[in-house]
């Protein structure tokens, strides 16, 4: 089929694109090709590629949030609401990324999220991508919202992407330890979202790994993955607390999520998350001798 996919300079977009790529006819557009926040050019081109599905990666995060409201509007939710316009007038399908932030996070040890619990986000971020959710439903009946959380994969430099090859060569590491959530490898993310869209039933999704840490625990699995002695580890992790880092944007505590949706298509539950992290370090090290 054809695919429409933007945002795809980001993590997710570009390892979907890669992925759709192999078997579908695709069309990756990063923000320079297609600025999904002016209404014309979106409709222009969703209308002259004519795609079946639309998958938008596009996202203003969480600082820039609150940094920047107004562009956080028009990515976030202006630009969201387009594109399922365009897909709706086009009969198109569209998979939308949300996220665990439009949730409160409190308090810590709750039972895992599902799309029956009350949103409540704590930051602009969450409160934007909230409003995105709602203006792609109402524009397209025919719309995947995906709530995901902490992803990662090869190809970004951010903590949970890094912190195996930062402890592997010795470099230290701040990690937060007061602060859970899920985590998502963008691999598993991309399986699953896959699996779905295979069984055609629209409706908001919670798509993560299998259980709850925080960043101290994930850089302590990431570590012990790649061969380290936990004593190692703990030398090379400064420990610190979320309300230290000084951030622009405050942080829900406790975010873990479940997946309703899935369990009534029948979907086995996505893989616990150490093993997910394994089956990256792993691959991440098979590349690197490849290099």
């Amino acid at each position: 089929m054809k695919v429409l996919i933007t945002g795809a300079a980001g993590l997710v977009a570009s390892h979907f694109s890669r992925r759709l790529a192999r078997d579908h006819e695709l069309l990756a557009l990063a923000r320079g090709a297609l600025d999904i926040t002016n209404h014309d050019a979106v409709m222009r081109r969703v209308v002259e590629f004519h795609p079946e599905l639309i998958i938008n990666g596009a996202v203003v995060q969480v600082d820039e949030a609150e940094e920047n409201p107004v562009r956080a509007e028009a990515v976030n939710v202006d630009g969201p609401r387009f594109l399922a316009e365009a897909a709706n007038q086009i009969g198109a399908e569209i998979v939308h990324f949300s996220t665990q932030y439009v949730f409160q996070g409190e308090p810590v040890g709750r039972a895992a999220y599902t799309i029956d619990d009350e949103t409540k986000p704590v930051n602009n971020y969450g409160r934007t991508k909230l409003r995105g959710e709602t203006a792609v439903r109402n524009a397209c009946p025919r719309s995947y919202i995906v709530r995901t959380s902490w992803v990662y994969g090869s190809g970004k430099n951010s903590f949970l992407c890094t912190v195996h090859r930062d402890l592997q060569t010795g470099k230290r590491v701040r990690v937060i330890d007061d602060i859970w959530s899920s985590t998502t490898y963008v691999d598993d993310l991309i399986a699953r979202c896959l699996e779905i869209l295979n069984r055609r039933r629209h409706g908001t999704y919670h798509i993560v790994n299998e259980g709850v840490c925080t960043y101290y625990d994930f850089a302590l699995e990431a570590g012990a993955r790649s061969g380290l002695a936990r004593t190692r580890i703990d030398g090379l992790c400064d420990i610190t607390h979320e309300g230290d880092m000084e951030r622009a944007a405050a942080r829900p505590r406790y975010t873990p999520l479940r997946c309703v949706l899935s369990q009534e298509l029948g979907l086995p539950a996505m893989r616990q998350w150490r093993e997910a992290l394994a089956a990256y370090v792993e691959n991440d090290r098979s590349i690197g001798v490849l290099e």
